[in-house]
């Protein structure tokens, strides 16, 4: 394990986005977004496609918002080199020279922000994302999670105050995956803002304090993780069930409160509830009281779509 120190930061970095859209052509990227970036760590959770890097690329200024504003401490991000000082990217586009080292990579970093120390601030980066042993090797020889840490650690050579990561754990095995977590988490309280894109809850849920949901380019829900796992939780769910007596299972349930509705057809039922915890409870009962055997019983609406595309509708 890395023994480099996260050091304490007195400058604590705000970075807004004020009713931000961004569009290209009739496609909308981004649609009316307003958020503010803090110390501590948040997880930007939404499906592939939602307007996730389009809008990570506003807040590291790569891209000009259509309408609304993106400020870091009152900055504006956009045709302003000077916010670079405080924030660093980590994009999910890979963009490494596969005949340098990772040393030689990440000093580069270090020069173009002009530290006063490179080689000490290159050491320091790689040995966070325990990259040392292989920092004179070429880049082209390493594996999709080392080229990725190797490229948190160019975005973290100059102290940024604000870090953004896009898909950051994407190629990392378990153990890389687990260290990279307590390191943005450390980071985080140090009293850095932190900001990282996933489509996988499993990864806000280890180390966000605060989670935005994005969806088609709109912010569906905001807050802490269990707020959020609250209502994808409690949303209604619909059954796929196969039984000895479809016919019959279909007017029992039709009875209970939890079911909203039930179609049947030749491939069985078709079962609509608002309480999914209720339901997986009961279900059980109902069927043995009216000497049904339950074949099969398959969530038919688990797809991270329609759990967002619930969250954007409520």
């Amino acid at each position: 394990m890395s023994t480099a120190v996260v050091t304490p930061h007195t400058r604590l970095s705000t970075l807004e986005l004020r009713e931000v859209s961004r569009w290209y052509g009739n496609v909308v990227a981004v649609n009316n977004i307003s958020m503010s970036l803090g110390p501590g760590v948040t997880g930007l959770l939404g499906p592939n496609g939602a307007g996730k890097t389009t809008l990570l690329h506003m807040m590291a200024g790569f891209l000009a918002p259509s309408r609304g504003t993106v400020t870091l401490d009152g900055e504006p991000t956009w045709r302003n080199p000077a916010i670079y000082r405080w924030l660093g990217l980590v994009s999910e586009r890979e963009s490494v020279h596969t005949f340098l080292t990772a040393y030689e990579f990440v000093l580069a970093s270090a020069r173009l922000h002009r530290l006063r120390n490179p080689e000490a601030a290159t050491e320091r980066a790689l040995e966070l994302v325990e990259m040392t042993e292989a920092q004179d090797r070429r880049i082209g020889t390493y594996s999709k999670g080392m080229r990725q840490r190797t490229r948190v650690a160019a975005a973290l050579v100059h102290d940024p105050e604000v870090l953004l990561l896009d898909e950051p754990f994407n190629g990392m095995d378990p153990r890389q995956r687990l260290h990279m977590m307590e390191l943005l988490h450390r980071l985080g309280e140090e009293g850095r803002a932190i900001l990282f894109s996933s489509h996988i809850l499993e990864e806000v849920e280890q180390i966000s304090g605060t989670v935005q949901v994005i969806v088609a380019g709109r912010l569906a829900a905001s807050g802490d993780f269990r707020t959020i796992r609250r209502l994808m939780t409690n949303r209604p769910h619909v059954f796929a069930i196969r039984s000895s007596d479809d016919r019959a299972l279909a007017v029992a349930l039709m009875a209970e409160p939890s079911v909203t509705g039930v179609e049947i057809d030749r491939s069985g039922l078709t079962v609509r509830a608002s309480d999914y915890g209720r339901f997986t409870r009961v279900l059980p009962k109902i069927a043995l009281a009216s000497g049904i055997r339950v074949r099969q019983l398959v969530p038919a609406d688990e797809s991270l779509e329609s759990v967002f595309s619930y969250l954007l509708e409520a």
